[in-house]
């Protein structure tokens, strides 16, 4: 595999497929991974497979953002307060704050989350 492709590979993150119900049962059971027995292979898709998971988390915490701007939303007749929101979300008030206000901010750019 040329550099270029290898490098190319790497940045995009491996598709999270939801494994059998049986599969997600058995707590040693792992994408598969415990039955991989190259070394290679393993360190391969294991890394895959923690890009994939960084960009699922760091794509669901701009949901959560947004989510708390719009419930934060003045203009809302049923808005919430941060302390309302943190309590939803388990996150503290002040968390919950700067959620809100990192909401705001990609609700006013156009950020990945508002692309939705």
């Amino acid at each position: 595999m040329a550099e270029t492709e290898r490098s190319e590979r790497r940045l995009r993150p491996a598709p999270l497929l939801f494994e059998p119900a049986e599969a997600a049962s058995d707590p040693e059971h792992f994408f598969d991974l415990e039955s991989m027995e190259d070394p290679r292979e393993l360190l391969a898709r294991s890394t895959e497979l923690a890009l994939a998971f960084r960009a699922a988390t760091d794509r669901a915490v701009e949901f959560q953002a947004v989510a708390a701007a719009q419930l934060a939303d003045p203009k809302r007749f049923d808005r919430l307060t941060a302390e309302d929101i943190a309590e939803r979300a388990a996150w503290t008030a002040d968390y919950a704050k700067k959620m809100i206000e990192f909401g705001r901010d990609l609700l006013r750019t156009g950020g990945r989350a508002d692309e939705r």
